[in-house]
């Protein structure tokens, strides 16, 4: 659906009407730009867009579609960007992903989101409240939808940071809280955010250094570095979780091992402690007459203590050698 359709000239907002005619009307006059905002669209109601600003079919066959790479496209002199969204769900540590396209021609911006994460109304609002940005045109609105999208991974960042401090201080602390199923769980997470930021290096390099890009001024390139810069923290970020969440995990297993031989080996002694008295009580319990402590009066307390002393040599040697 539409969500919202506007006219910026000279840094306001005015009515949009017929989109086509308001085009041709920009277009002579050289000055301002459509900005249309569309949220899921149907097929038809793409095709409404599509029929006024004449888009190009490969671009519109990918906004269609869905469900595709960040990217960054030429197309009959208009730029086509793909990014990724992502929302952190706090209950569940989970990571939701979404979909925002660009078309940014030479007077029109269509914004093509798809998926819960990252509105797109606050940035609407903050450039509506900021005239100056909006009089650089289509490639302002750009930036700004861009920044908020990579600021948006940065506060994942953070919570992803957090979450595997809080499993690492679980696993090297000996709890038994921790499993490996929740390390792989936040694996998986931090390998959804890497399809979505990683990919978008090279289409925000090429918005900050091709010169070919129609459209592209000069004096937004450093804009389109910092936006850059700050992606590229956030994908070394993510390198570095990637790499310490396999060891975690591995140090994990390796402690569940460690554990189950030391349980094995307790079991193993206590084992050989029952074996002792079992046996004394093995011989002395069958029906033999030629032994002679067994007519002793107290026969029965020398048996008891021959296998105490017999156990209780065998714990001592267990605790020395670490057993038990």
């Amino acid at each position: 659906m539409i969500v919202d359709q506007a006219v910026y000239r000279d840094g306001k907002r005015m009515h949009c009407g017929d989109l086509s005619d308001e085009l041709e009307l920009l277009r002579r006059r050289g000055e301002g730009f459509i900005w249309i905002g569309l949220k899921d669209p149907t097929d038809a109601e793409f095709a409404l867009v599509n029929d006024e600003l004449q888009l190009h079919p490969l671009a519109v066959e990918d906004a269609v579609k869905g469900n595709q790479r960040p990217k960054l496209e030429v197309y009959d002199g208009s730029l086509f960007i793909v990014l990724k969204t992502l929302r952190y769900v706090e209950a569940t540590s989970d990571i939701e992903t979404g979909e925002v396209m660009l078309f940014v021609g030479d007077q029109f911006v269509v914004t093509v989101r798809r998926g819960e994460a990252n509105p797109l109304a606050r940035v609407r609002s903050g450039l509506e409240h900021s005239p100056e940005h909006l009089e650089h045109g289509p490639l302002a609105v750009a930036y700004s939808v861009i920044d908020s999208i990579v600021d948006n991974y940065t506060v994942i960042d953070t919570e992803l940071e957090e979450d595997l401090d809080r499993i690492e201080r679980q696993v090297f602390s000996g709890s038994r809280e921790v499993h490996a199923p929740s390390i792989y769980n936040l694996k998986r997470e931090v390998l959804e955010f890497k399809r979505a930021s990683v990919p978008l290096a090279e289409p925000l390099r090429r918005l900050a250094e091709d010169e070919e890009l129609p459209g592209m001024k000069d004096e937004a390139r450093p804009f389109f570095r910092d936006i850059s810069d700050h992606l590229l923290r956030v994908n070394d970020h993510a390198e570095t979780y990637d790499r310490l969440l396999t060891d975690v995990l591995n140090a994990h297993l390796a402690q569940i091992s460690v554990q189950q031989n030391d349980d094995m080996r307790r079991i193993s002694a206590w084992v050989a402690m029952a074996a002792v008295p079992t046996m004394i009580a093995g011989i002395y319990g069958m029906n033999f007459d030629n032994m002679p402590e067994l007519h002793y009066r107290y026969s029965y307390f020398i048996v008891l203590g021959v296998m105490a002393v017999a156990c209780l040599g065998l714990y001592r040697a267990f605790r020395r050698s670490g057993w038990l």
